[in-house]
């Protein structure tokens, strides 16, 4: 009897220089896959990912980067040991390639949509001095009755990603989120961080960005997925074109609810596997869903030692 996996993919902070390398010099899968992102929107992906510069860091370049390496992750993982998923998941961004693995969006259409979303981002702040900062050690309820409190004396500070118990990360004016450094610690925060980003993303800071990402969804995805998705935004599934556009349109200003969505699932899953850099998920899913075993696929050995463990 088959295992229930649920696919998970990483979403922007997820990057490094040199990620995808192993990939690059060891698959002409991959290297096609490159070639290909990198003419549909003009970059050099082998520069961008492999040579020093400040390009990776900047939201347009960051989310077609990440975006290109979970799903050359996840397509070697099916070229090597094809395995069904019951539901697909990502984080933020990873919400993207959740919709890619499903079926619903080619991975070059993808490539394009999210080198778009994240160019509307950063317009969407290009004007205002934005921001996002970690507040850990603190309880979620806490931070949201701050935040609400900030909002009624007329500051711009929202919830923006729920990760694990003990750590939300609040987006909005980078002025308002200084402000509340010293509330957030006297509520009892170990640490309240500003993050080093220039945009605050899942908050109502970019509106401005839902209908042109609902329009280019609109012509890109299909109505074709293998298994649901969870939305980020709700917690919830959805299996459709007209649902995704919705929903993907809603992630941009509401919160990344990535705790709550792992907790809503673990009871129906028996393994997750995660494409791409790194293994932030999985780190965060010792926490999330501590009975539940997260593996993950970031290079070829691991993607050997996944493809062994399945055998």
């Amino acid at each position: 009897m088959s295992q229930k996996i649920a696919m998970i993919f990483p979403g922007q902070g997820s990057q490094t220089i040199g990620m995808g390398k192993s990939f690059y010099e060891n698959s002409p899968l991959a290297r096609e896959m490159f070639e290909k992102a990198g003419e549909r929107i003009g970059i050099d992906f082998t520069k961008l990912l492999f040579e020093e510069n400040t390009q990776l860091d900047q939201t347009e370049y960051t989310q077609p980067a990440i975006l290109l390496i979970s799903m050359i992750a996840y397509k070697l993982f099916q070229e090597t040991r094809p395995t069904d998923a019951v539901m697909f998941l990502g984080h933020s961004l990873g919400e993207f390639s959740a919709l890619c693995a499903s079926g619903a969006i080619d991975y070059v259409d993808a490539v394009e949509l999210v080198h778009k979303r994240g160019k509307l981002m950063a317009q969407a702040c290009e004007s205002i001095n934005a921001g996002m900062m970690a507040i850990l050690g603190l309880d979620d309820a806490v931070v949201e009755e701050l935040c609400v409190k900030a909002n009624n004396e007329g500051k711009k500070v929202w919830p923006a990603n729920y990760n694990q118990a003990g750590q939300l990360v609040v987006a909005g004016i980078k002025e308002d989120l200084q402000s509340m450094e010293s509330l957030f610690k006297e509520a009892g925060a170990k640490r309240a961080l500003l993050l080093n980003m220039s945009i605050a993303s899942h908050c109502p800071l970019l509106e401005s960005a839902m209908a042109p990402l609902g329009e280019a969804m609109e012509i890109m995805v299909k109505d074709t997925f293998s298994a649901p998705i969870i939305s980020n935004a709700s917690t919830t599934p959805y299996s459709t074109k007209e649902e995704a556009i919705e929903r993907l349109k809603i992630q941009l200003v509401q919160p990344v609810k990535y705790k709550q969505s792992i907790e809503a699932i673990a009871g129906d899953i028996e393994l997750m596997i995660e494409f791409g850099n790194g293994a932030v998920l999985k780190g965060l899913n010792k926490r999330n869903a501590p009975n539940v075993e997260t593996l993950g696929i970031s290079d070829m050995d691991s993607l050997t030692k996944v493809c062994e463990t399945l055998a």
